[in-house]
């Protein structure tokens, strides 16, 4: 179900509103009654940020929030506030915002956590139960541009949480190539997908390896939005990894519960996705390219095993340690096909390591880089904003050591300490331009509720990208 976000010219008396204000603020034109004002100031008394009055015809919720010195977390509390609101009102069909207050960039804040909150992954349930708040509307005041961009971004990230939330029985590498090329004819991206045998004579080792237990066809999809005002002359280039989904392959995973989530694992292929719908969408005048190698990890007689030794795309030479360190030999392959670009910067996103959703959990993204410490610090500053938070890694030449194989030129798997680092050790060997790597293994999916983000996929990332590629110079 999708969130409509739009203006309305007027309230009527029937409207659900929530009143965002603060203690001098007037509520002469909401018709309070003497004792409804005495209830809310008796709450301010009490420290309350929500209050919530029933006048059976409609709900109203008065909304002083607190005063945080740190900007970032002050927008961060006001969308868990809209987080708090969609849980009171996802039940009504429509509610109405009205600043009070006079301070729309706040207003725009709770509405993005109370439209990301009220997310829901139905499709497959016979008797859905969807909330049924479906409008979300700003008073006239509010700029039509900046309702306009947030209603995009809220659609990119629903899209990316449905592609993360839909099981491998619905999403093959090439209905993901299709979901791509969906969004390109809506949003207006240019979508172009390379078949096996395309992939084949590109020599993408790496991608093919992977697929070979599959009983279905790898895809590798390009995306690319180049604007005629576009103002970077060599493009920005965005990898996501997209294994459908891992079994782990001949080295099948061994651990409780370890293989019921991995239809995320194109979780970084989903995110780009979302990225690029709300790039283009919004019209952001920047050359974005996106690289999605796609395939299933599945073990068979015919799979790639411990031990085999695969030429990439670049022709380095691979020693395979363990099958389900898969998700960096696909990556590698796009990464090397990325330089044909030039490319100004790379970033790539993938749910790569159990090693970094252990060392931080569901909270933020692990990060490393070489060659981009500026556009690193750039893009930290914009995971703070949008509380989509870096945690950057230690990138010493130490860990190259590690990937060095006995058999061939480095081999997939570094050994059981820094695990996400030697991941991107590996992946650096194959990026010889400007490049950020985001191991979003923890953030993408949440078995609890967090917050706005919901319980399931996230989506965390797509918000990141966006507002990294739209305050760029």
């Amino acid at each position: 179900m999708k969130t409509i976000i739009k203006k309305k010219q007027a309230f009527s008396d029937q409207d659900n509103l929530i009143l965002f204000c603060d203690k001098k603020s007037n509520f002469s034109s909401f018709d309070l009654s003497k004792s409804e004002l005495a209830f809310i100031k008796k709450q301010w008394d009490d420290k309350k940020e929500i209050v919530a009055i029933n006048q059976y015809t409609r709900l109203i919720f008065i909304v002083n929030p607190k005063e945080e010195k740190d900007t970032n977390k002050h927008f961060e509390c006001l969308r868990l506030l809209g987080d708090q609101l969609q849980e009171s009102l996802k039940d009504e069909a429509a509610v109405m915002i009205i600043d009070v207050k006079g301070n729309q960039k706040e207003i725009l804040a709770v509405t993005e956590g109370m439209a990301l909150s009220n997310y829901t992954f139905t499709k497959h349930k016979t008797d859905p139960k969807a909330h049924k708040l479906k409008s979300i509307y700003l008073e006239k005041t509010i700029k039509t541009k900046d309702v306009e961009e947030l209603q995009n971004i809220v659609d990119a990230v629903y899209f990316t949480r449905n592609l993360i939330n839909e099981p491998f029985s619905h999403l093959t590498a090439k209905d993901l190539a299709e979901a791509a090329v969906k969004s390109g004819k809506t949003n207006g991206f240019k979508t172009t997908v390379f078949n096996k045998k395309k992939i084949e004579s590109l020599k993408m080792g790496g991608l093919l390896a992977v697929n070979k237990g599959s009983i279905d066809e790898p895809t590798f999809t390009i995306i690319e939005w180049n604007p005629k005002n576009s103002t970077n002359k060599q493009p920005i280039i965005l990898v996501g990894k997209g294994i459908v989904y891992d079994t782990g392959g001949l080295s099948l995973k061994p651990t409780a519960n370890s293989m019921d989530m991995m239809k995320v694992d194109m979780g970084g292929a989903g995110t780009v996705i979302g990225a690029m719908q709300a790039i283009s969408a919004n019209k952001l005048d920047k050359h974005i390219i996106a690289l999605l190698p796609a395939t299933d990890n599945r073990p068979s007689g015919n799979a790639y095993a411990p031990g085999d030794v695969i030429t990439m795309h670049d022709g380095t030479t691979v020693e395979v340690l363990n099958t389900d360190a898969e998700g960096r030999l696909v990556l590698a392959d796009a990464l090397s096909f990325a330089k044909k670009y030039n490319p100004e910067l790379v970033i790539d996103l993938a749910t790569l390591t159990g090693s970094a959703a252990a060392a931080i959990g569901h909270y933020g993204i692990v990060s490393m880089h070489e060659g981009a410490k500026k556009e690193h610090e750039n893009l930290k500053a914009i995971g703070e904003k949008t509380h989509e938070r870096l945690a950057e890694m230690p990138f010493w030449s130490d860990y190259n050591e590690l990937i060095k194989s006995d058999v061939a030129d480095i081999k997939n798997l570094g050994g059981p300490a820094g695990g996400a680092i030697t991941a991107g050790k590996f992946l650096a060997h194959f990026a010889d331009y400007p490049w950020i790597h985001l191991d979003i293994a923890g953030s993408t999916f949440v078995k609890e509720k967090y917050g706005y983000r919901g319980k399931g996929a996230t989506g965390m990332g797509v918000r990141l990208l966006y507002q990294f590629i739209k305050n760029r110079a």
